[in-house]
């Protein structure tokens, strides 16, 4: 028999962040111990890939991640040698804008905010971080982050017209992104197959969330995670034996994942 070796992937923000102090020191112990039993613990975020450096660096952790909403991949050789350093599954910044550019209608252009034009004190209060993390949160290599000041009907309009020019639209919040054609449940795809060319494991996966841009990411783990998030209608979602929180994070990671392993070891 195979021996099982557990994957979690998981956004930040809200889910193992405090949505508050994007901290998760309360139990940041229990998060170390599950490295330490062999583990494998996956940010996927639509953070960049230098504030996912900067995570690990500030706590001092070794971990894979998958960057800009599944845009790239980072350090799957830390599982396995012969894994490689960094894949990218998308399109450049500058690719992108110019598919934009190409492709976006004059009306729907005036609804909508290039938060890297902003101000820095403005990007500052849209990313609510201080100056030095918010630097990070900005050096995008993969996507372009918006706010949209329209209606919803024109927001999924400008959904559409995204799509059919082969680029996408994610969703966290306040803020939008305009990204290549990825999401982060392709980017896990991809990042089991790659596990699974060079460990003979059983691989199972658990994917931890607490909004929009997540649901897809759930969708395709084996044990469906959801962090509370008060402004985030769970009802949404509709995946079978989802696992939720009654609490907020970061405690309410801790609670879904001890659930999750529960399940996986019964």
């Amino acid at each position: 028999m195979k021996k099982k070796q557990i994957v979690i992937f998981t956004d930040l923000d809200g889910t193992l962040l405090d949505k508050n102090t994007f901290k998760f020191d309360k139990i940041e112990k229990y998060f170390k111990e599950l490295i330490s039993k062999d583990i494998i613990i996956i940010p996927n975020s639509s953070k960049t890939e230098a504030e996912l450096s900067d995570f690990n660096k500030q706590y001092n952790l070794n971990l894979s991640f998958i960057a800009e909403n599944g845009s790239s991949i980072h350090g799957l050789n830390l599982i396995h040698k012969n894994l490689p350093e960094k894949m990218l599954l998308s399109k450049t910044t500058d690719e992108i804008y110019k598919i934009y550019k190409q492709n976006i209608t004059p009306y729907l252009k005036e609804k909508i905010t290039f938060i890297l034009n902003l101000k820095s004190k403005e990007q500052e209060e849209i990313f609510s971080l201080p100056l030095d993390k918010m630097t990070l949160a900005i050096k995008r290599n993969h996507s372009i982050p918006i706010i949209f000041n329209g209606t919803e009907s024109e927001k999924n309009e400008l959904i559409k017209i995204m799509n059919d020019s082969g680029l996408t639209i994610q969703t966290g919040g306040r803020i939008m992104n305009i990204c290549g054609n990825v999401n982060k449940s392709k980017a896990i795809s991809r990042t089991v197959e790659l596990i699974n060319t060079k460990i003979n494991d059983e691989i199972i996966t658990i994917g931890v969330g607490d909004n929009q841009n997540d649901i897809e990411m759930l969708r395709h783990t084996d044990y469906a995670c959801l962090v509370k998030n008060d402004n985030f209608d769970s009802s949404l979602i509709n995946i079978e034996n989802l696992i939720k929180s009654s609490e907020p994070s970061p405690e309410g990671w801790a609670d879904v994942i001890k659930t999750a392993i529960q399940k996986i070891e019964t």
